[in-house]
């Protein structure tokens, strides 16, 4: 936008002197905006629809975390299955919408609803042409990720309100090979890259899980209901994002914990409570507002790790988590406009 805006008053200023030269400068910016555009929509088809499986290696600070992830597209339905390769063994079992996670040492199966679609390599929530209107994207130079060669694409937001994202996609398929967050210095503040990859031709049963003899351990069920959070409201939230979800769930006490897909922490002994969540998104970043019953133990505050910025605050008798990839100033913005009217 900022290229195609300065070139639109030059010939403002100038049309009359160079009214063919200007014509054929606006076409060459437009021709490579769709160009962009094609790649966006390229990303978006190949996480869903390719059969992949490889290891990819997040880095935010100074910590990074190397996983492992297979996808097969078994006539309707997409099989996954994410490993964790660092720490303590963690795995993940996606059929279609349900996903399962492993957690051997507590002998425990979590089992929830998945709520976002944007998990790497798959990023885009919305159709890749309305990103255009908070984003400017640009295709930039090619280059190579995990022995492929790949295309890079640029998307810098229009404001201060959401970070930035260099993608590069594998030229062959359009599968997304590397991500980065960027800050507003254009300074990588979080990044997810293939370091192997093989595109496919990937046998079914690499889907299958670890722990095929899971007998005796126990399930613990996130189970999720749509809900219509009446009262609740975000009055000022950043432009281009909007309401996705609102879910009901029970969420376990930190005793044993640990960590689901979208980001909740659940223990192996819970000791269960109910949150509410609403999720808002532009497409490419979500934020989450989480709302339960207050404890007068949690001291209000704020955070940031990476790309995530969290606020937690009392509202009423309410305990408040607002949580996102977004920069502190579109969670200070959200955090401060959430109210609360009864009927």
């Amino acid at each position: 936008m900022r290229q195609t805006f300065g070139l639109f008053k030059f010939v403002v200023a100038f049309s009359l002197l160079f009214a063919c030269s200007a014509n054929a400068e606006n076409a060459e910016p437009q021709s490579e905006k769709r160009e962009a555009l094609t790649w966006l929509k390229k990303i978006q088809s190949a996480a869903q629809k390719l059969n992949y499986s490889g290891t990819f290696v997040y880095q935010q600070a100074n910590q990074m975390r190397t996983s492992r992830i297979t996808h097969v597209l078994d006539g309707k339905n997409e099989l996954e299955k994410l490993e964790i390769l660092d720490g303590k063994p963690r795995e993940y079992i996606r059929n279609n919408e349900e996903v399962i996670c492993y957690v051997p040492e507590a002998k425990t199966l979590l089992v929830e609803k998945r709520i976002t679609h944007d998990i790497f390599p798959a990023i885009l929530a919305i159709n890749p042409s309305d990103v255009t209107e908070f984003y400017n994207v640009r295709k930039e130079v090619a280059g190579r990720v995990a022995g492929r060669d790949c295309q890079s694409i640029l998307l810098e937001p229009n404001d201060n309100l959401r970070y930035g994202y260099r993608l590069w996609a594998d030229k062959s398929t359009g599968l997304l090979l590397r991500a980065q967050t960027l800050n507003e210095k254009h300074e990588v503040v979080e990044q997810i890259a293939f370091t192997e990859v093989s595109i496919g031709n990937v046998d079914r049963t690499r889907v299958r899980s670890n722990y095929p003899n899971t007998n005796g351990w126990h399930v613990e069920n996130a189970i999720m209901t749509q809900v219509n959070l009446s009262g609740w409201t975000v009055k000022s939230l950043p432009p281009g994002f909007r309401k996705i979800r609102e879910v009901k769930r029970m969420v376990s006490d930190v005793s044993a914990s640990t960590t689901t897909s979208d980001g909740s922490r659940m223990s192996a002994q819970p000791s269960q409570r109910e949150v509410a969540q609403m999720v808002f998104s532009d497409g490419l970043a979500a934020i989450s507002v989480f709302i339960e019953p207050g404890t007068q133990s949690r001291t209000e505050g704020s955070m940031q790790q990476g790309a995530m910025n969290i606020i937690g605050k009392r509202y009423g008798d309410f305990w408040l988590t607002i949580v996102g990839e977004v920069p502190s100033a579109a969670i200070r913005q959200v955090a401060n406009s959430i109210e609360f009217k009864s009927k």
